[in-house]
């Protein structure tokens, strides 16, 4: 079976930030590039309330669960993707699963909150993270939604990050209140960080939302997002200077001048979580222009390498060729 791929559309955003803007990247055909299994029909957005995230409808479907195969009239707010203020009972817990989950075995002197939402971005929205100064080595993350804690807790919880291994549970808060004077940590970031803002965050919209793959951690990195001309050697010394390790790599074919991508073989899922933790969204310096590429990471199911000559099913995500 041969499968008709579209014509893949680049559109480039430049943002601005403390420290310079930055250029993303965003192909509208992710699975054209060999091997890329970070995208997938097969999963379906998490659920929904409707509402608007960055000018964007949310519909609801059925019982108000997110369906955009059945669009039904929103409502003024709602959770949705995460990115609203979610509401909750007055006295701030619930008897169910909620949106908050507590993050136990963390190393204070290894972690913040950049460095968690690195990870647990991959499973859904990041709304707030905070760490606890009365509990040292736990952390609370609220999601988007319960499915993204299910997500989280299904594929992370005791699983090793470098000499971390991390226990996740759901939390009795409904949501976190905004910190308003956190602590500084070992690093000196704070201990406390919104994210309802960041355009890291997978799940934005329906359509973003529905192309990711959840996928289990890995020794195999898929990274995308990097600029067109890297090389091995430059991904290498990247991971080596900010993680201390030296993946192999495998870079795709290009199928045009926008960006590179391929992927990262690691000696173990330990520390293949780690240099996720470290470097995802990590600035890779541009030679052709102003801004830096964000480099973006999420776990493959590939093995290492690809044979991009011929793909199998398994091989290649669900790209047949």
């Amino acid at each position: 079976a041969v499968a008709s791929t579209p014509q893949s559309v680049t559109s480039v955003r430049l943002r601005g930030g403390g420290h310079g803007g930055y250029m993303d990247q965003y192909e509208d055909n992710y699975n054209s590039e060999p091997g890329y299994d970070h995208y997938n029909d097969r999963f379906p957005p998490p659920p929904m309330e409707g509402g608007f995230v960055n000018g964007n409808r949310r519909y609801m479907g059925p019982g108000g669960r997110g369906d955009p195969m059945h669009p039904g009239p929103p409502t003024p707010r709602g959770p949705g993707y995460g990115l609203l203020t979610p509401t909750g009972p007055p006295n701030g817990t619930q008897t169910g699963g909620g949106c908050v989950m507590m993050v136990y075995g963390l190393d204070k002197d290894k972690v913040n909150p950049d460095k968690l939402f690195n990870i647990f971005c991959l499973y859904g929205n990041v709304i707030k993270i905070k760490f606890l100064k009365t509990k040292e080595g736990c952390a609370m993350i609220q999601m988007g939604d319960t499915i993204s804690v299910e997500r989280c807790i299904s594929n992370l919880n005791n699983t090793s990050v470098g000499d971390m291994q991390i226990q996740l549970g759901f939390s009795k808060q409904a949501f976190l209140s905004d910190v308003a004077q956190p602590y500084n940590l070992p690093d000196n970031s704070l201990s406390f960080k919104d994210f309802m803002g960041s355009k890291n965050n997978r799940f934005i919209n329906p359509t973003m939302a529905s192309k990711n793959r959840i996928q289990g951690p890995s020794k195999v990195l898929h990274f995308f997002n990097t600029p067109p001309n890297i090389t091995e050697e430059t991904l290498k010394d990247l991971f080596e200077e900010k993680c201390d390790l030296r993946p192999n790599v495998q870079l795709f074919p290009m199928k045009g001048d926008r960006s590179s991508s391929g992927l990262l073989e690691f000696d173990s899922v330990e520390n293949a979580l780690r240099a996720l933790m470290l470097c995802n969204h990590a600035p890779v310096k541009n030679p052709s222009g102003k801004f830096p590429y964000v480099m973006k990471l999420c776990f493959s199911s590939n093995r290492f390498p690809v044979n991009l000559n011929y793909q199998t099913k398994s091989e290649a995500g669900d790209k047949i060729e």
